[in-house]
């Protein structure tokens, strides 16, 4: 039975329901955990594909252990699924069938999720028939009923928010949790497999420790210094338990406040109202709650303490594994939340399930100790929350599987296939201390000068149309770093300004390599010898193509001219190339390189000017000192008084880097 339900509005708050186009599948939608009264307003904050099915004809019956796990990862604490979107071709099937379908899938998806109580939550089926329509629009909405799990009810009030990071942020916040894990294992040595027993004992442990009554957690307001905000607040695992409920008026509050940390909620840290109209990004304006886990071994107890040390003959040969494991966990809190449930219903089931989550890539190959394991969270465009993504490092980004991990996370969250915004540069910090790890992969060289063309003077091209590098890059020449290379090193540091600008788009994370480390990568790859490294030899666009391709899996086209005097006639390709591609150019002719940052070029008159960044400067980072000694400038082929920028006699090869169709 179907009923029309006027008392429930359902909120659209993210930028896409549907990302499913022309095909038929099934997609999860995602929001805070759905209200059990009859008149109810539930929010969907996003919604990611349905990518597991069952090996049968219907491609719309999910595949419930597999999804769970991935989704169990993905998302922050705080959001659920809450409904799913049906997308379909049969002309014979009827609308409420589909939505009976749909909202029985959530229903089996969060019993598996969640293990919790679902008989009278409420949760969204949504249909869209593709021979009807294709549009958000020509959704139809409907929610199992309230109070009779069979009754089916459809929704009519549909409201679209245009300021959906509002409807987010102003009533919650972001709750960081990072815990660092040591986990010594003893194994015997003809039976590997113990190795295997005994990580899964180390981590039944830690999830038990959690809630340890030796256990602090310690909350604060991570961008409020306490000395002029609230002071941080200290719960033990004894503390977790406890029933409790929010205080119905601010006397109440008040009163315990003053007699009891169990009762305060998220809403004691931020007391003013957040102003967010000026809201830019979740990483610099959402309100942050700091968690932090020490075990405390100094409080008073009844049983008295000694040290001590535990003695475990082995009955064989053994040995030590240690497993280290870095959690960082993010989730999301209501301002009303109680603190005692942040820790209890938040942070500890999502640091289990990121253990967890770790344990499951760790256990194939555990003993290799070749992981490299780390969270990183990624907010891409149109989404409204974090979402988390576990990373094997030691592969390298270009690694295969790595590249198939995001093309399967781009699958599911509906990103396009050609950018890539789900690698570690792309990843946002939320941390308030500096992690070195992270900083060597995301370091940004930033006493470097970026974008030094700006601003400087016209080319002197009349009528020409101008075409530029698009995006940033960091301006690298001769002796920068106190290392010498003037008279040999041009070109590597054109392809550092190259490698920089990839960076700055985030294609890479990796560092900008150093003239050795350049040369090691020319000798892995055969192309030098070793007797290479150390030297002083020049480098050429060839060999510059070459270490592209072996550190970013970067394609390189190739120019080649025979003279100087033939460079004007590829103005018009190289127009092309910055206005499709936006890479800078590496120009290498006898002796000297260049790095060429854009062109300007009159097609009736032949006319043309090269935007060209000079590596060949020795002096400081002085941008005046730059433009003015001209290191940074429009160079004409032949100038007013009739001297060759570019020499007559030589041959030239342009190197032009392909922006990567990637992720």
């Amino acid at each position: 039975m179907s009923t029309q339900n006027d008392d429930v509005e359902i909120r659209i708050l993210c930028r896409k329901v549907v990302i499913l186009r022309k095909e038929a599948g099934l997609q999860w939608l995602i929001g805070s955990p759905p209200s059990l009264r009859p008149s109810v307003s539930i929010s969907i904050v996003s919604t990611v594909r349905c990518l597991h099915t069952l090996p049968s004809s219907d491609p719309l019956s999910p595949n419930l252990p597999k999804e769970s796990d991935e989704i169990r990862s993905l998302l922050p604490r705080g959001f659920e699924v809450i409904g799913a979107v049906i997308v379909h071709d049969k002309n014979d099937a009827k609308i409420e069938k589909v939505a009976r379908d749909a909202i029985s899938a959530v229903r089996s998806f969060r019993k598996t999720l969640y293990s919790n109580d679902i008989e009278d939550q409420v949760l969204i089926g949504a249909v869209l028939d593709l021979n009807c329509g294709s549009g958000e629009r020509d959704l139809q909405f409907f929610i199992s009923g309230t109070g009779n799990r069979g009754n089916l009810e459809k929704v009519s009030t549909l409201v679209y928010e245009d300021q959906p990071q509002k409807e987010v942020w102003e009533k919650g916040c972001i709750v960081r949790c990072e815990l660092s894990l040591k986990l010594p294992l003893y194994y015997a040595l003809n039976n590997p497999k113990d190795a295997e027993s005994a990580y899964a004992r180390a981590i039944e442990y830690v999830e038990h420790k959690l809630r340890d009554p030796q256990v602090a957690y310690i909350i604060q307001a991570q961008n409020k210094p306490s000395t002029h905000g609230p002071q941080p607040v200290i719960l033990h695992g004894t503390d977790l338990d406890l029933p409790a409920e929010l205080p119905r008026n601010a006397f109440q509050m008040e009163t315990l406040q003053e007699s009891s940390t169990k009762h305060l909620a998220c809403s004691y840290f931020f007391p003013g109202t957040k102003d967010i109209t000026s809201f830019t990004s979740v990483e610099e304006d959402a309100d942050k709650i700091l968690v932090s886990i020490m075990s405390n071994r100094s409080r008073s107890t009844s049983t008295p303490y000694a040290p001590c040390a535990e003695y475990y003959p082995a009955t064989e040969e053994a040995k030590l594994l240690a497993v280290n494991h870095k959690l960082e966990v993010l989730s999301y809190a209501t301002k009303d939340m109680l603190l005692t449930h942040i820790v209890s219903k938040l942070v500890i089931p999502g640091l289990v399930d990121q253990l967890h989550s770790l344990k499951n890539k760790m256990l194939p190959d555990l003993l290799s100790q070749r992981h490299q394991l780390r969270p990183y969270h990624f907010i891409p465009s149109g989404f409204l929350h974090p979402i988390t993504v576990i990373y094997e490092l030691s592969y390298g980004e270009t690694e295969m599987k790595q590249v198939e991990v995001r093309k399967s996370l781009h699958l599911r969250l509906g990103l396009p296939f050609d950018r890539p915004l789900l690698r570690v540069a792309n990843s946002i910090n939320l941390s308030s201390v500096k992690d070195k790890t992270r900083d060597k992969l995301t370091s940004k060289g930033s006493y470097l000068l970026k974008d030094v063309h700006h601003g400087i003077p016209s080319s002197g091209v009349s009528g020409g149309s101008v075409s530029l590098i698009q995006g940033s890059y960091e301006y690298y020449h001769y002796l920068q770093d106190g290392f010498d290379d003037s008279g040999w090193g041009c070109a590597y540091r054109s392809l550092q300004t190259i490698i920089s600008w990839f960076r700055q788009q985030h294609y890479t994370s990796i560092d900008v390599p150093s003239h050795r480390e350049i040369q090691q990568s020319l000798v892995e790859i055969g192309d030098k010898d070793p007797s290479f490294i150390g030297s002083r030899e020049w480098i050429g666009a060839i060999e510059l193509s070459f270490v592209l391709d072996n550190l970013l899996g970067v394609s390189c086209k190739v120019i080649n001219v025979r003279s100087g005097a033939e460079l004007p006639e590829k103005c018009r390709e190289l127009a092309l190339h910055f206005e499709t591609q936006g890479t800078p150019i590496m120009i290498g002719g006898g002796v000297l390189a260049y790095t060429l940052l854009g062109v300007d070029y009159n097609e009736v008159s032949g006319d043309c000017a090269f935007l060209i960044l000079d590596p060949h400067y020795t002096g400081n980072e002085d941008l005046k000192k730059i433009v003015n000694g001209g290191w940074c400038g429009w160079k004409k082929a032949v100038d007013s008084k009739g001297k060759h920028f570019f020499l007559q006699d030589r041959f030239y090869n342009l190197l032009l880097p392909q922006r990567p169709n990637m992720v």
